[in-house]
């Protein structure tokens, strides 16, 4: 993500800051509990207890001695013991304070009609020989059959509920002046869910949809009946933020290798290379009813790992089933904000025997700091009924989306979430809606969100108008010197069909305006920010531009890159019409149809010059007429709408580019013929433990003969910003060619290495490192060296060449950086690797860039 704030989509990254912050005007009492779980019976340590606050997900578990150590903040009064086998103890504990418990455990004979407890002399831990890897061996080895792949076909019914809440936020801060108009909001609180803490829901939404799979060919389809969300109105693109939300707490699926959360990979305990980071211990072996379980413990072997530590029940039969899993973390582990994570998995027996998940509760508890002050408690509940796996359906029921909302879903009356939630919603929850949409129709709320907005997406709403974007308002270059701008667009609610956007600049050293106007119809009578997007706009801009540079995700007249190294004196005056027509489709391909008349003077330093020109012959105007068509596929693509962007939420499906563009001789006085393909795939490559790979293979081939401003000038960058998508150590204008081939690899290793490290790891730095090759190539048509009417390469004030061709040796730099520095920093060390004998280059550069990680 080529963009000073990656990662996460920034409205979102602000949302989730200011309600840290908000949560966090008041901190509580920490209580913290310890001591050892013992055996009522023969004085025994008992492993892998669970203790926890009376009624609270806040909890831990006994050690391989049973020791445990149990820190929150709150004013907590009791804590309850339990154990598979054993009836659960409740214990009284002052709050605030540090005390120590010794809690012993009776065996409970009127649960189990077996229990046998494992535990022998304590030996150093190996997988050979080791009966609980054994036993996990088994589950690794039937995880096909177990789960819904293994029949034909299958059908079920899933209620879907997320929710945040504030936690820990006092009482005392509705009764404040400030906030007497949101009592309403403040008073809604949640003191059941996490007895000890008091919960204040701020979003919530609910989803109700059958699923149905078949196994060959493989298919699956969705269909939704119902959905309802918390609606923040014009602040948030809600479709953006209720899938990002979403990707954060991403169904869990304990079969599959790895397990997506927090925009973070968890290994599995039961993936096939988890006996290598995890250790197992045999727990209990217990018969309920006419199913015998074993109980199987699993902690990570490097504490700082992306890893799960919890307890799991197999079935000892034919399966090897997984009947019941509870995943939490270390206090220790690599990730950011995230003060505590559980997870819950049920299953239940299916009439062949098998197990099927019948209900997933996930739970995280975030905060600033660990254990102090408020903070934000996420939950997402997923259950699932009327199984079955002999619901066949014709053919044609698969045909066509994937994923089928009902035209009515987002519209269900009350009494269809009455009849088919799975679950009640508690009193809180049950007022959330409508107090959120109280809220946003409160002027002083609607300015306190504008001024975030404004200092976010840098747009100040005027209601059917707004100004922005704020980081272009001043910046300064070595062509304008002092550059101001003001400029502004219309929003939806002067018209969802007709959109008008402009600005206006002066740059007070060339004394020159530049301007920017377009309109924009859009086709479908939907905002042209939302997806699927369907319009046509026209417009003009005369503006100045750096040679070759086409930023994604933020404008060249960004004041943060206003500051370049090195030489940056050859740019461009542009004066282009345009017209496009953007169409998009509900499976994410898109084409664009545009015609581009396009005016280019040389600015500063640059010159357009022929063999034989002398000083006084006047700077030549190029001008060019072409059409284009550009093809865009992203398979299964989510993305957060910011007010300027479309910011991408990473995940495992590639994305396709492929664009055509042919100047026309003649056409409004265009003075070439040329045809300009390219193409590019890029796909984020998840590898479980070692992390992730950002791969782009990008090439391009100009047909025709055509003057170094129409050839492919690459991207370079010249500021201190690490730019993914740019060369970050080439120089603007550096290299051009009329057919090249690239590729670019960025890969974050998301802490494997430096978690074993002390000093890194206590840091919680994580490292990463990227490669980026350019092979091309200058046909003799194209060099002005052999052909005297092209403009000649671009040479500095000593006649020294500045602008050179990739040769038969390809351009290569990498990098490697340290991440997470101060949690919100990357830092790199660039290495350029060739090239080294032309002018004004640097072998070696420090660039750094701004990321929101978990």
């Amino acid at each position: 993500m080529n963009h000073l704030f990656s990662c996460a989509p920034r409205q979102t990254a602000l949302l989730l800051s200011w309600l840290l912050f908000f949560s966090s005007m008041t901190t509580r009492a920490q209580t913290t509990v310890t001591g050892t779980i013992i055996d009522g019976a023969n004085n025994q340590p008992l492993p892998f207890a669970n203790i926890v606050f009376v009624g609270t997900t806040i909890g831990t578990t006994s050690n391989e001695q049973g020791v445990y150590n149990l820190v929150a903040t709150g004013n907590f009064t009791k804590i309850t013991v339990s154990f598979i086998g054993y009836q659960s103890v409740t214990k009284t504990i002052t709050p605030g304070t540090t005390q120590q418990l010794t809690i012993r455990l009776e065996a409970d004979s009127h649960l189990l009609n077996e229990v046998v407890i494992h535990r022998g002399k304590q030996e150093r831990y190996r997988n050979k020989n080791n009966p609980a890897v054994e036993l996990i061996r088994n589950v690794i080895s039937h995880k096909e059959q177990n789960q819904i792949g293994h029949y034909a076909y299958a059908a079920y019914e899933e209620y879907d509920k997320l929710q945040f809440s504030l936690s820990s936020l006092s009482s005392n801060v509705s009764k404040r002046k400030i906030f007497q108009k949101y009592r309403f909001l403040l008073d809604n609180r949640d003191t059941l869910t996490l007895p000890g803490k008091s919960l204040l829901p701020v979003y919530l939404e609910e989803k109700i949809s059958e699923y149905y799979y078949r196994k060959s060919p493989q298919k699956e389809k969705v269909l939704t009946k119902g959905t309802k969300r918390v609606d923040f109105g014009q602040f948030f693109d809600s479709n953006g933020l209720s899938l990002y939300l979403n990707r954060m707490y991403s169904k869990v699926d304990i079969y599959s290798n790895s397990i997506f959360l927090m925009t973070n990979q968890f290994l599995s305990p039961i993936a096939s290379s988890a006996p290598t980071f995890y250790q197992y211990f045999l727990a209990d072996t217990i018969t309920i009813g006419q199913t015998k379980l074993i109980g199987l413990n699993f902690v990570p072997r490097n504490a700082s790992d992306m890893l799960f530590k919890g307890k799991m029940y197999v079935t000892l039969d034919s399966n090897f089933a997984v009947q019941r899993i509870n995943l939490s973390i270390n206090p220790k582990i690599n990730l950011n904000w995230v003060r505590d994570l559980q997870i819950r998995l049920q299953f239940e027996p299916n009439t062949d025997g098998r197990y099927y998940l019948s209900k997933s509760d996930l739970l995280a508890d975030f905060g600033v700091s660990k254990g102090k002050g408020g903070g934000i408690f996420g939950q997402r509940t997923l259950s699932y009924r009327n199984y079955k796996t002999d619901d066949a359906r014709p053919d044609a029921f698969y045909e066509g989306q994937q994923q089928v909302v009902a035209t009515d879903a987002a519209s269900q009356p009350d009494q269809f979430w009455k009849d088919n939630r799975h679950d009640t919603l508690s009193r809180a929850e049950s007022k959330v809606y409508t107090n959120i949409d109280s809220l946003k129709r409160m002027p002083s709320f609607r300015r306190t969100m504008e001024t975030f907005t404004f200092l976010l997406a840098g747009y100040k709403s005027f209601g059917p108008f707004e100004i922005g974007p704020a980081n272009t308002f001043y910046s300064f270059n070595p062509i304008e010197g002092f550059r101001l701008r003001v400029g502004g667009r219309t929003t939806p609610e002067l018209s969802k069909r007709y959109y008008a956007e402009t600005y206006a600049a002066y740059g007070f050293k060339d004394q020159r305006w530049k301007y920017f106007l377009s309109g924009t119809y859009s086709l479908n009578n939907k905002s042209i920010y939302k997806f699927p997007q369907n319009y046509v706009r026209a417009s003009f801009q005369r503006d100045t531009k750096i040679p070759g540079q086409e930023l994604q995700f933020v404008q060249e007249d960004n004041f943060l890159l206003s500051f370049k190294r090195g030489v940056n004196d050859k740019w461009l005056y542009n004066d282009t019409w345009r017209i496009d027509y953007v169409h998009e489709f509900e499976n994410h391909f898109s084409y664009s149809i545009g015609f581009k008349n396009w005016q280019q003077s040389p600015a500063g330093a640059l010159q357009f010059k022929r063999i034989g020109d002398d000083e006084n012959t006047p700077t030549p105007t190029l001008t060019t007429s072409e059409f284009s068509l550009e093809t865009r596929w992203a398979p299964n693509e989510q993305f957060y709408q910011g007010k300027i962007y479309r910011v991408p939420i990473a995940n495992r499906y590639p994305v396709f580019t492929l664009r055509f563009t042919a100047g026309i001789k003649g056409l409004l006085q265009s003075q070439y013929n040329y045809q300009n393909l390219t193409a590019s795939i890029s796909k984020r490559v998840f590898l479980s433990q070692l992390g992730y790979s950002t791969v782009t293979v990008q090439g391009g081939y100009i047909l025709g003969q055509v003057p170094f401003p129409l050839l492919n000038i690459h991207r370079a960058n010249q500021t201190y910003a690490y730019q993914i998508n740019s060369y970050n150590l080439m120089n603007f204008l550096e290299f051009v060619s009329d057919h090249y081939a690239s590729v670019s690899i960025d890969h974050s290793f998301n802490g494997f290495f430096f978690n074993k490290i002390p000093l890194f790891k206590k840091l919680k730095w994580r490292e990463a490192i990227s490669f980026k090759a350019l092979y091309g190539g200058l046909r003799s048509e194209n060099d002005p060296a052999q052909h005297p009417s092209l403009y000649q390469f671009p040479v500095d004030a000593l006649g020294v060449p500045y602008t050179y061709t990739l040769n038969k040796t390809p351009y290569i730099e990498a990098s490697a950086g340290i991440a997470n520095v101060l949690k919100f920093f990357r830092i790199d060390l660039v290495k350029r690797l060739n090239y080294l004998d032309h002018p004004n280059v640097s072998q070696w550069g420090i660039r750094t860039r701004a990321t929101f990680d978990f």
